[in-house]
């Protein structure tokens, strides 16, 4: 039986949708930053010098401020609010289609950090063999040379903290926001799509992580964020829970908070491909045992919680499809 969603579009439609609503958030998000980027260029700049002052302008750490917030309200517009008009148009006003509910663990928060540390680690040498591959070809070299300063001049201005007030309020900006709305879009809409439209967790895990990793725009750590993309896929699908991923999403972001801030208080520069230790080939063996083992340790405990999300999603499918002739065999797959 084709999937369709409760409201009868199809993979195709769900996907289509879902793209228009994020290339709209895209444009809108565009339009924001042309809007605060031109309030920050000096009066009686030439229409010439207006493009030249704009970059200075956000390069200045003055207005790093304005900068955070308008990351956070861009990564709104372009990832969270297509996700919630894709829920809307395509399904119902339930959030649970998105995959938020009550049903989750401490316990699961911790063995999902686990897991992801792990795969931080096991992703290390991804990056030195893209790195080592990108050699062989001049062209994409040279454009990820300067993908790698420009997120570095990024990273290095936004994490610019001088006190601990700008600190915590970055933990909010920079940290929880964006591991939520990345959440929302890439495992709530868009792996939850695939995963019940293709009926292959694995191949929708697989996809969505390729794509998570490409909007990051780093050709050094794109193979290390697709990894990444790939364990929080599993938190998502043996979890069926949203929030379970964004705080593991959140707590690792944090992590790398809390190394760029004491950088900062040490007056020592922040270089973000050096924040990782060189591990050596048995620490990175055993890691990838670990990686496995807490992956599996993860299964085991979310499975009572995720049959309870299974259960009130196919009450939610027959509420709202009530002679949908939903079977115990494709219940498993709404």
């Amino acid at each position: 039986m084709q999937y369709r969603s409760v409201k009868g579009f199809t993979g195709w439609g769900q996907i289509g949708f879902l793209l228009l609503f994020t290339g709209l958030g895209l444009m809108v998000a565009a339009v924001v930053q042309l809007i605060v980027g031109f309030s920050l260029v000096p009066a009686g700049t030439k229409m010439n010098d207006i493009a030249v002052e704009m970059m200075k302008a956000m390069g200045n750490p003055k207005h790093v401020n304005t900068l955070r917030v308008l990351q956070v309200v861009s990564t709104f517009l372009m990832m969270g609010i297509p996700a919630y008009l894709f829920l809307r148009l395509c399904h119902s006003k339930n959030w649970l289609w998105l995959g938020f509910s009550k049903h989750f663990t401490p316990a699961q928060v911790v063995v999902g950090f686990v897991l992801l540390f792990c795969a931080n680690l096991v992703a290390q040498p991804l990056a030195d063999l893209s790195k080592e591959i990108v050699t062989y070809f001049p062209v994409v070299l040279k454009k990820a040379e300067n993908l790698e300063k420009l997120y570095n001049d990024q990273v290095a201005l936004m994490s610019n903290l001088t006190s601990w007030s700008e600190f915590i309020i970055a933990v909010f900006i920079i940290a929880f926001f964006p591991a939520l709305f990345e959440e929302m879009f890439f495992r709530g809409a868009l792996q939850n799509t695939l995963q019940r439209w293709w009926k292959s967790p694995i191949a929708a895990i697989v996809v969505s992580s390729l794509i998570f990793s490409l909007i990051h725009l780093s050709i050094y750590l794109f193979l290390s964020r697709v990894l990444l993309g790939i364990g929080l896929g599993w938190i998502f699908y043996k979890s069926r829970n949203i929030w379970v991923g964004t705080v593991v999403h959140f707590l690792n972001n944090t992590f790398a908070l809390i190394q760029i801030f004491a950088l900062s208080k040490a007056d020592k520069k922040v270089d973000v491909s050096k924040l990782d230790a060189d591990l050596p080939w048995w620490a990175v063996g055993l890691s990838f045992v670990f990686l496995i083992g807490s992956a599996y340790l993860f299964k085991m405990i979310s499975a009572s919680n995720a049959e309870k999300i299974r259960v009130k999603e196919v009450l939610l499918y027959e509420k709202l499809q009530p002679y949908s002739g939903l079977t115990s065999k494709t219940s498993k797959d709404v």
